[in-house]
């Protein structure tokens, strides 16, 4: 879409009551709530008029305690039926929610919290708890909401709001100026500190029409959101999202059987899901021999999928249906896309011998380029900072839906954006390493922060572990670097499958030993390490703490 017909910004609430309007007594969002005696879950659920109405009197409420435009907001509220009904109020009455994904740690909630300086805390009783004994933004709050029974602490209950706003099923949603901040994401902060990527409305109208675009979602689907932040497009695409009974922040010990049965049961069409979660409903379907007939599509993102976790999964869908990987960041998503179709007739193979992951081309409307690797700000776009097809260096996008910067952060946003005058506008760098092929499809090769600086030249994570990742009992790889005598030596960490942890790590040693010299790029690799689990991100349980990896390897070899 071009950028100058979307430079009118649009409330991300309107499109929920657009969708109240066109069909109002559809279910908007199915939840998960307890269980019956037989241990299934038992679901609640509101309509789009129902998630529209409790919406506005939630905004006209807010108003009254002044949660009002502009105000940011923390949002410690878990999934379900409250969590997107306060979310649209908060979009519609112009406020700004800072959302949290809880798996980040504790320490790192209060660091959040005190960057972003809310001056309003909306949370259910332990987020409260939490809030008063750890001192959470105590300079800056001064309107608390609690969803549930309120204990020590002052401030407002969500019934008592809810009861005194209930006379007024309507409300003006704020009409934002461009560039008028909707939301501050903080990301997971796999490689630092977490920062707060300001959204603004704007941004959010240009992800949903890239993702309707894309994925050819139409009003009337189902969606079975397993990512919260993620789960918040549903009702914004016209599709009735069910959140099944899971936590969210533990994707990788999700029980197979209910996600499954989710899908079944409410005829899924659409879902997100993180690698790890894919992976394990995936084993448990072959194990199974499970089909899900009534899914088109399976979107999973967050980390790369290896190819024999897409090929798993895919044998549950009918044909047409297919696992799609986007390609991009809490700063800018959607930048790639690819189908599980083209990934395993023509990528896969290319990625077990070494090239990278191909994440596909572009979306429409996005430029991305491929420039020279550094590791200082760059103040100003210029043409000689792009590298050539092929040749492997930092991506850059330049999109609407690209974040202008994080919050109050000010070094980090010098760090990863590029001004361009000629444009008015910025080039992101990722952060991520890649190329272009000569097809235009984009090629990921790893973190930048992750490379490994030898005495004999640069070695790319990805090309690297994915030729290991061949071995019929090895789960994963991770490439680290261990300074050794004035020179930094390339160190695989290695996990086996579950099945093969027990085996004789003698021949598995031998046969990665073969692997490692039989690749021009990966023949300098000859110290190896096995490793029970790898310490992972708690938001995908998929993104490798490749640091954490690198200070055990230094420890081991010692």
């Amino acid at each position: 879409m071009p950028e100058e017909s979307r430079r009118i910004s649009v409330n991300i609430a309107q499109h929920l009551s657009e969708m109240a309007a066109l069909q109002p007594d559809r279910p908007a969002v199915i939840c998960a709530k307890g269980g019956n005696p037989s241990g299934e879950p038992v679901y609640e659920q509101l309509s789009f008029k129902e998630l529209d109405v409790q919406s506005n009197q939630l905004a006209s409420g807010f108003e009254e305690i002044g949660i009002r435009r502009g105000v940011h907001t923390a949002l410690m509220v878990p999934p379900g039926l409250d969590f997107f009904a306060l979310t649209f109020a908060l979009f519609k009455v112009g406020a700004v929610p800072v959302l949290i994904d809880p798996g980040i740690g504790v320490r790192n909630l209060g660091r959040c919290l005190a960057q972003a300086q809310p001056e309003a805390f909306v949370g259910i009783p332990k987020a409260h708890a939490a809030r008063v004994l750890l001192g959470w933004a105590r300079k800056s709050l001064r309107v608390m909401v609690t969803v549930g029974d309120r204990w020590f602490w002052g401030g407002h209950r969500l019934g008592e709001l809810r009861r005194h706003a209930s006379a007024n099923p309507s409300f003006a949603a704020v009409r934002p100026i461009p560039r008028e901040t909707a939301a501050i994401l903080f990301t997971s902060g796999s490689t630092g500190i977490p920062k707060g990527a300001v959204y603004t409305h704007e941004i959010f109208g240009a992800q949903i029409h890239h993702i309707r675009t894309l994925y050819g979602i139409q009003p009337g689907e189902i969606d079975l959101a397993t990512f919260p932040l993620f789960a918040l497009f549903g009702p914004a695409l016209g599709m009735t999202v069910v959140v099944p009974a899971m936590d969210p922040t533990r994707p990788a010990n999700v029980d197979p059987t209910t996600i499954i049965s989710a899908i079944q049961n409410f005829r899924v069409t659409n879902m997100f899901g993180s690698p790890a979660l894919i992976n394990r409903v995936g084993r448990y379907g072959e194990a199974h021999g499970v089909r899900l007939p009534s899914l088109r599509r399976v979107i999973s993102a967050g980390a790369p999928v290896p190819a024999k976790t897409i090929a798993r999964f895919a044998t549950m869908l009918e044909n047409g249906a297919q696992v799609f990987t986007p390609y991009g960041a809490t700063e800018c998503l959607p930048v790639a896309s690819i189908g599980s179709d083209e990934i395993l007739s023509q990528t896969a193979d290319l990625t077990d011998r070494g090239a990278g992951v191909c994440v596909g081309k572009p979306v429409p409307g996005l430029e991305a380029r491929i420039i020279q690797i550094r590791d200082d700000a760059i103040p100003e776009w210029r043409d000689t900072l792009a590298v050539g097809i092929g040749e492997i260096g930092e991506i850059t996008v330049k999109a609407l839906h690209a974040s202008h910067s994080y919050f109050d952060m000010p070094t980090p946003t010098a760090m990863a954006k590029i001004q361009d005058p000629a444009s008015g506008g910025f080039y992101h760098r990722m952060g991520d390493l890649g190329y272009f092929d000569t097809t235009g499809r984009l090629w990921f090769c790893g973190r930048k922060a992750h490379r490994v600086l030898t005495n004999h030249g640069t070695l790319f994570t990805i090309p690297c572990e994915a030729v290991f990742n061949t071995h019929p009992k090895v789960f994963r790889t991770a490439l680290v670097g261990v300074r050794r005598e004035n020179e930094t030596i390339p160190v695989l960490c290695v996990e086996l499958e579950p099945a093969a942890k027990q085996s004789p790590k003698g021949q598995i040693l031998e046969d990665l030993q073969n692997i490692a010299v039989a690749c021009s790029h990966t023949k300098r690799i000859n110290t190896f390490l096995f490793h029970d689990a790898f310490p992972v991100d708690i938001r995908h349980n998929a993104k490798i703490f490749r640091e954490k990896l690198a200070v055990w390897a230094a420890r081991k070899l010692k």
